[in-house]
C-alpha cells in the first residue's frame, strides 16, 4: 500500500440512544457507562436520551428541602433524582439530553475542568449549528456575571450560563453539569426543544413572593428553548441526527451504534436498585 493513500482511521467510539427512560435508569446507565469505561470494557461513548415522566434532577451538592418544593413535585407526578455531577438543579421535560463518558487521559482532552467543558462542548455547538440556530459558547466578560459562576444567586440551572455554555442570542439553552471519577470525565446536560417556564418555577422553593417573581420576570431574558427561534419545531430524531454529527466533526470520530449485553443490562439494573432509587441518595443532603 502506498503510504500517500492510506485513510486515516477516525477513533470509534460507542453511541446510544436510549430515548424516553425513568430517571434512576438514566443516572444509573450514565455512571454504569463510566464504570465500564473505566475498566477499559468498552471505549468512550456518546449517549442521548430523554425522560418519562418529567424530572428534576438536582445537583450532587444541592440541598433538597432548602432549594427544592417536593410537595410540587410530588403533586405534579415529576421525577426526581440526584445527579452524580455537581452544578443546580434542572427540569427535564422537553428536552433532548446528551452524555459523554471518555478518559481524562484521551489525546488533546484538557486536564482542565472548564476547557474540557469547551472541547466536549463543541459538539453540541455543531449541532445547533447543522440545525440553522447561530449558537456560541458563554464566556463572562463582567465582573458581575464572573461572581455569578463563583456564587450562584439561585438553585435554578438555568438562571445564568456559565463558563462555555450553549446560547443563542444572548440566552442559554443548553446546561451541562461535569464529574470526574476513576480517571474518567462524564459531562452530561439538557438541550431545550421547549420551556414551561411556570412548570419550572413552581418546583423551586423562594424565600418570598416578590423573589419568585423576579425569577419568573427573569427567566425568559436569561434562558430559551430551540424551537422558539423557528416556525417549525425540531423533532427529537432532527436533534439526535445533528447533535450526534456535530459530535462526530468536532472530536473527529466514528460513532458506531451499540447495545447494552444482558449481563450489562443487570448491573444497571442493580446500580438502580441500589442506588438511584434509594432515598438515602436523592435526599441525603
Amino acid at each position: 500500500m502506498n503510504w500517500w493513500r492510506r485513510e486515516i482511521v477516525k477513533k470509534q467510539w460507542y453511541f446510544i440512544n436510549s430515548g424516553p427512560c425513568n430517571p434512576a435508569y438514566n443516572m444509573a446507565l450514565d455512571e454504569a457507562l463510566l464504570d465500564w469505561h473505566s475498566q477499559g470494557e468498552i471505549p468512550p461513548v456518546i449517549r442521548f436520551y430523554e425522560w418519562n415522566p418529567a424530572t428534576l434532577s438536582i445537583g450532587y451538592f444541592q440541598q433538597v428541602h432548602k432549594d427544592i418544593n417536593l410537595e410540587a413535585v410530588k403533586k405534579q407526578n415529576l421525577g426526581f433524582i440526584r445527579r452524580p455531577t455537581g452544578g443546580r438543579a434542572v427540569l427535564h421535560d422537553q428536552e433532548l439530553t446528551y452524555s459523554v463518558i471518555v478518559t481524562e487521559s484521551y489525546p488533546n482532552m484538557p486536564e482542565t475542568v472548564t476547557e474540557a467543558y469547551r472541547v466536549i462542548s463543541e459538539g453540541i455547538l455543531q449541532g445547533f449549528r447543522r440545525l440553522g440556530l447561530d449558537a456560541y459558547f458563554s464566556v463572562p466578560e463582567t465582573k458581575e456575571q464572573l461572581d455569578d459562576l463563583k456564587k450562584p444567586k439561585s438553585a435554578v440551572c438555568f438562571d445564568a450560563p456559565s463558563w462555555y455554555e450553549l446560547v443563542v442570542e444572548g440566552k442559554k439553552v443548553a446546561g451541562s453539569a461535569q464529574t470526574r471519577q476513576k480517571g474518567v470525565i462524564l459531562q452530561h446536560g439538557a438541550i431545550l426543544l421547549d420551556l414551561n417556564e411556570e412548570l419550572l418555577l413552581s418546583v423551586f422553593n423562594f424565600a418570598t413572593e416578590e423573589a419568585k417573581e423576579r425569577m419568573r420576570k427573569k427567566l425568559p431574558e436569561k434562558a430559551v428553548a430551540m424551537n422558539q427561534f423557528v416556525d417549525t419545531p425540531f423533532t427529537i430524531e432532527q436533534c439526535v441526527n445533528a447533535f450526534s454529527k456535530g459530535f462526530e466533526v468536532a472530536l473527529d470520530i466514528e460513532l458506531i451504534p451499540y447495545e447494552l449485553t444482558e449481563q450489562q443490562t443487570q448491573y444497571v439494573e442493580q446500580l438502580m436498585q441500589n442506588k438511584y432509587l434509594t432515598d438515602e441518595w436523592n435526599f441525603k443532603k
